[in-house]
């Protein structure tokens, strides 16, 4: 495979399904990066969006059916496999959270079960699904990357989803007076009125950047981990068009090795992104007058 067509194939693989205003007025699917850049802010990223829901409905059916076939007797492979998930979820939230919610648990089992299926289209050869796309769309030039947590707006999205529950409760545990008193009267302290007034500007950016560190450490450790395994997958895939018969056979059975550590990646950055809610929730129910 020549440079340039490696580097097309590698941007290819790597550009969303973008949908958007184009320059003629019209409202069609972006071709290229150039396109989609030119949309601005009001483009939809077709792909991302179709498989977080479809995944996400998914997620509810698989456990809506374990739940309606759950018996007390002898349970088949799918209730065991989700009684395993949900008492594993339970544990890690009694031990993680200090606080009363019944809210937490069922949220926190949604992220790891919904995370885990997007991170897990990984595994698909990454081929596969955007030839589908193109069979079914007629255009063999249209981008289309199946793998929603490689998107920044999907990670970013669902991170500021769990910041707006930890500004809820930290307001509804602490009142709006202890979520501001939170936010300038720690850390440093005086018991000096004038010290303090002089203290909550330091007290404010420190705790500020505290507090907006939580969403960015969220969705850019989840990004950046399946983006990378994502580009690993796409660069492998590279060595089979290189025309090259042992590079092709070295491309077999590094994808192989690549996928069986995949799984860990992709269950771990899960369990991670749960972890991370958990936490950051348990320390909004925290009330420290």
């Amino acid at each position: 495979m020549a440079a340039e067509t490696a580097s097309g194939y590698i941007q290819h693989h790597l550009q969303n399904l973008t949908f958007g205003q184009l320059p003629d007025g019209g409202w069609g699917f972006a071709h290229s990066a150039a396109e989609a850049k030119a949309m601005g802010f009001w483009a939809f990223h077709v792909d991302t969006l179709g498989w977080s829901v479809a995944l996400g409905v998914l997620f509810v059916l698989v456990f809506r059916l374990a739940a309606r076939k759950a018996t007390s007797g002898q349970p088949g492979c799918l209730q065991n496999v989700v009684e395993v998930l949900v008492e594993f979820v339970d544990t890690s939230v009694k031990d993680s959270f200090h606080g009363r919610s019944a809210v937490i648990a069922p949220l926190a089992l949604t992220i790891f079960a919904w995370v885990f299926l997007m991170n897990a289209i990984d595994l698909i050869p990454v081929d596969w699904i955007p030839q589908v796309a193109a069979r079914l769309s007629g255009d063999h030039e249209i981008p289309f990357r199946a793998v929603s947590t490689t998107d920044p707006n999907a990670t970013m999205g669902m991170a500021l989803s769990v910041f707006a529950l930890i500004i809820f409760y930290s307001i509804k545990i602490k009142g709006i007076g202890g979520f501001i008193g939170e936010l300038t009267l720690h850390p440093f302290s005086s018991k000096n009125l004038l010290v303090q007034a002089i203290l909550i500007p330091v007290n404010f950016l420190l705790e500020f950047v505290t507090l907006i560190a939580k969403p960015v450490s969220l969705a850019l450790r989840l990004f950046g981990n399946m983006y990378a395994g994502e580009l690993v997958f796409i660069l492998i895939a590279v060595m089979f068009g290189s025309g090259l018969l042992w590079l092709s056979g070295l491309g077999v059975v590094l994808q192989w090795a690549w996928a069986v550590f995949h799984i860990l990646i992709i269950t771990l950055q899960a369990f991670i992104f749960m972890m991370l809610t958990i936490v950051y929730l348990s320390m909004a129910h925290e009330d420290n007058h």
